[in-house]
């Protein structure tokens, strides 16, 4: 059984290699080749915690099979830990026994990162030189390396609520991956004249206004998971040409973005085209201009831990990364 740290899946795998599982996963989830059960959740009251489980099973040339577990802890933060562990377990398909141990709070971000990666390579301009973030926190990093890793962009606008969060993280960022980050004041100087927005919030109400999103731009929405949480706005969403999910069962149970609009009436279940497996698989239609505004929502499924877990399992073993537990 393998150990992996932060550290050994940074070494195995990388952004490329996180989008390309990303599209693979989700063409077998939408072919019907994924076994995901609904999450389990379990109170520990006594703590004002909650643990939940979220396994999945994934058919291909080799099998993957898994579990994620996350935990929300509020009062760990007193203790000076996290307040959200996370810890992702990998299994042989042909015997059930645990294959791996994987820091759980990286491999979420890595792919929740680059789901958004492969979607703004299918679906966003080829020609996109400008990109937009709203949101600095502890997802921000990896999708802004997703973007930057699906198109060549010249400069990225960090917006944060808190500016000076907001100035730390481009100056950072700038640093790292030698592209030129400039943080903004407000979300309108973001996202104006913006070819990519990306908003990965905690927002209840849109975190930016639909008069300033130009023609051609898409539009990844990542940080809304629940009904009452919205990021993009309702006329972004009726105005946009092509809407698309990581999985649709997902999204319409659990994004307050594109469930809202629909109870008003203010758009049909038809506007939604589809899920991004099928985009992969060419049974939907990206874009077809430079002119159509174009949009990606996710909120996340097991089959994306559990396959890329998989593979970067795969990756250390060849590599000869991670510690071995008897």
């Amino acid at each position: 059984m393998l150990f992996l740290k932060k550290e050994d899946i940074e070494a195995s795998f990388n952004m490329r290699d996180a989008i390309d599982a990303c599209k693979e996963a989700l063409k077998l989830y939408s072919e019907g080749k994924a076994n995901v059960p609904l999450r389990t959740n379990i109170s520990v009251d006594k703590q004002a915690g909650q643990s939940l489980y979220m396994p999945a099973y994934v058919e291909d040339e080799k099998d993957a099979l898994g579990v994620k577990i996350v935990s929300v802890y509020p009062k760990n933060i007193e203790k000076n830990i996290p307040s959200v562990p996370a810890t992702m377990i990998t299994l042989d398909a042909e015997t059930g026994i645990v294959s791996a141990i994987l820091d759980g709070t990286y491999l979420t971000q890595l792919r929740t990162g680059a789901v958004q990666g492969a979607a703004t390579e299918l679906m966003a301009s080829r020609d996109a030189k400008i990109g937009a973030l709203i949101g600095t926190g502890g997802q921000a990093e990896c999708q802004l390396w997703a973007m930057l890793t699906a198109r060549k962009l010249e400069e990225v606008r960090i917006f944060d609520i808190d500016f000076t969060r907001a100035s730390e993280f481009a100056k950072s960022m700038e640093e790292k991956y030698k592209v030129k980050m400039i943080p903004c004041e407000t979300a309108e100087k973001c996202v104006t004249g913006a070819d990519i927005i990306t908003s990965v919030t905690t927002s209840k109400q849109a975190t930016f206004s639909n008069d300033w999103v130009k023609k051609g731009a898409h539009i990844n929405g990542v940080g809304a998971y629940t009904p009452e949480m919205c990021e993009i706005p309702k006329e972004t969403i009726k105005a946009a040409d092509k809407i698309i999910f990581d999985t649709m069962d997902g999204v319409l149970a659990e994004a307050g973005d594109f469930i809202q609009p629909l109870e008003l009436g203010f758009v049909s279940r038809e506007d939604y085209q589809g899920e991004l497996g099928e985009l992969v698989l060419g049974k939907i239609k990206s874009r077809e201009s430079e002119e159509e505004i174009t949009i990606f929502k996710t909120v996340g499924s097991a089959v994306l831990d559990v396959y890329v877990a998989n593979k970067i399992v795969e990756q250390a073993a060849v590599k000869g990364l991670g510690q071995e537990l008897s």
